[in-house]
């Protein structure tokens, strides 16, 4: 493929910058997904995004890639950029049954000393929804970070989960929770509920 259309994903303009994309994903060989992984440490953040954006259109076969970078790259930028990718696969492609190898690696990730990575690994998780749930509630029950727990209440929140329900009702009755966790545990069970609201009026 032309290094000119990989070029293209750090121009100013987005609508240049998204048919690059569209190009790049349509037209793909056994160069593309290596040298988009290779962007993931991109100083310029226009470019970085652009080769997130691409990864997540492609799919699953780029998976292993990004769960290599995320586990064993030095670089907390391709880290965290690895996992932005797979909650871009994840956005994409959910519905299709998330690649095993990916979900290790975020679950892994969660224990990354860098809170952009686990931050990031969280929201991930979280657009993989319901067949991850029980990583995350098992990263919740034993983590001691504070800003791990809230981002991962959070990601209960968004998932439409009786199994979320009964874990955020547990943190906010003990008395031994972090205040900035029970907050954020009242404000994610009501958006919980509404989910569930509105996953109930649509299967009607």
């Amino acid at each position: 493929m032309e290094l000119s259309l990989f070029e293209q994903l750090r121009h100013p303009n987005p609508h240049l910058r998204d048919r690059a994309m569209a190009e790049i994903v349509a037209n793909q060989d056994e160069t593309t997904i290596p040298y988009l992984i290779g962007l993931l440490g991109e100083v310029d953040t226009t470019y970085r995004r652009a080769a997130v954006k691409t990864i997540g259109a492609i799919g699953y076969e780029t998976v292993p890639f990004l769960a290599e970078a995320l586990l064993h790259s030095e670089d907390v930028t391709v880290r965290g950029s690895a996992a932005k990718a797979l909650a871009q696969v994840a956005v994409n492609f959910g519905d299709e049954g998330f690649p095993k190898v990916g979900i290790d690696a975020l679950e892994a990730a969660l224990q990354d000393l860098n809170p952009v990575v686990h931050i990031a690994a969280v929201m991930a998780l979280g657009e993989i929804g319901a067949p991850v749930l029980d990583v995350l509630i098992g990263a919740l029950q034993t983590t001691d970070n504070p800003a791990l727990a809230v981002a991962i209440v959070g990601a209960l929140g968004s998932i439409g989960d009786d199994r979320g329900v009964a874990v955020l009702n547990q943190l906010i009755e003990a008395e031994t929770t972090d205040s900035y966790v029970k907050e954020s545990a009242v404000s994610a069970l009501s958006r919980l509920e509404m989910v569930q609201s509105r996953l109930t009026l649509k299967d009607r």
